[in-house]
């Protein structure tokens, strides 16, 4: 008798159904996997920390993801080592602008190219992968003076509302202000104003020395007192810094100086007296995450500055043309722009040319 041996049968194992829930809270456990990696990288710490830092009500972020000693070390090792000579204003002397034929290079040749129609500035779009901005070259720098807010000690106002009211045509935001919590509205100056030769506002707070020109249109950087910068020709000056370049020496930037990556407002002369306006935008993620001191310092060597300060940047960063807001600003943009205390302003004394661009970047 033949006997006929079975298969075995061998089961499968059953598998659930995994659901849409498992699947998002899997998917969860990876992103704060990743995040935990990314945030215990020695690069994201030197961006993180100093960027929150040097906001004016956010610096809870650094904390929020480091204890108070990193953070301690992370902005110890981030600092900028600023010139301490005083800027030699013989080095600046002014020359006639449309004689000039020789160009050292092609960054110069743009900057004399003028705008069909404008012998007053020259504007200048910056792009770089991870920012973009705005450069304008001022001919005359008898043309560059500041504005204050009328309302100084009660309320700020914006950069083009301070243009107007001073018959400009271009403006920067200028120096900083008392912002708790973020709702300053400009009307509290940070250190030293000075307007027409005039000491008109002293203030504790302020971050740096005295960025201003004097009685022969020089831009003078410097750490006097401000009653003894006035009675050696200063005439219009604010509070703020770093001071970037001096003397053509630049600051010396450690890790990206403790300032972080945000949006700059920049103001620079050549030696031949032009003027460089200059702002970047910034925390506008996909379109322009801003600069750090290193970054605006390579851009003003490109166009050959002489003397550099910094101004407040931030959300303050704001620049205007003919009356528009022609930058993004990172916050306050759908009213103009933040307020503010003063701003630099470029005029046409001498009724030239001038033109305006017509193309804005945030129209």
């Amino acid at each position: 008798m033949i006997k006929v041996k079975k298969k075995l049968k061998i089961k499968k194992p059953k598998f659930k159904k995994v659901g849409f829930i498992t699947v998002l809270i899997l998917l969860m456990d990876l992103v704060v996997i990743a995040g935990l990696v990314v945030i215990n990288t020695n690069k994201f710490k030197a961006f993180w920390i100093p960027t929150a830092m040097t906001t004016k009500s956010h610096k809870y972020l650094a904390y929020t993801l480091y204890d108070e000693d990193l953070v301690w070390k992370i902005m110890s090792e981030n600092y900028i080592e600023q010139s301490t000579e005083e800027a030699n204003l013989d080095e600046i002397v002014i020359g006639k602008i449309s004689e000039k034929t020789h160009y050292s290079n092609k960054y110069e040749k743009e900057l004399f190219t003028k705008d069909e129609g404008n012998d007053v500035y020259k504007t200048i779009r910056i792009i770089e992968p991870n920012y973009k901005g705005w450069l304008i070259g001022v001919y005359d720098p008898a043309d560059v003076e500041l504005a204050v807010s009328s309302k100084l000690g009660r309320a700020g106002q914006n950069v083009s509302t301070l243009v107007k009211n001073n018959g400009g045509l271009v403006g920067i935001n200028g120096g900083g202000f008392e912002d708790l919590d973020g709702w300053g509205n400009g009307s509290i100056p940070y250190g030293a104003i000075i307007k027409n030769g005039e000491l008109i506002w002293q203030h504790s707070g302020g971050s740096g020395g005295l960025i201003g020109f004097t009685k022969d249109h020089k831009m003078w950087l410097t750490y006097k007192d401000p009653k003894e910068a006035i009675a050696e020709g200063m005439v219009d000056a604010v509070d703020f810094g770093p001071f970037l370049i001096v003397n053509g020496k630049t600051s010396k930037i450690h890790g990206d100086g403790g300032w972080g990556i945000a949006p700059r407002s920049i103001i620079a002369q050549r030696k031949d007296g032009v003027v460089l306006i200059l702002i970047i935008e910034g925390r506008l993620p996909g379109y322009s995450t801003g600069a750090s001191m290193n970054d605006v310092i390579d851009i003003l060597l490109r166009y050959k500055a002489y003397n550099a300060a910094n101004l407040d940047g931030g959300a303050s960063s704001t620049m205007s043309i003919e009356g528009k807001l022609w930058n993004r600003p990172s916050a306050g943009g759908e009213y103009g722009g933040r307020t503010v205390s003063n701003a630099w302003i470029v005029t046409n004394k001498n009724n030239k040319p001038a033109k305006a661009p017509v193309k804005s970047n945030y129209q």
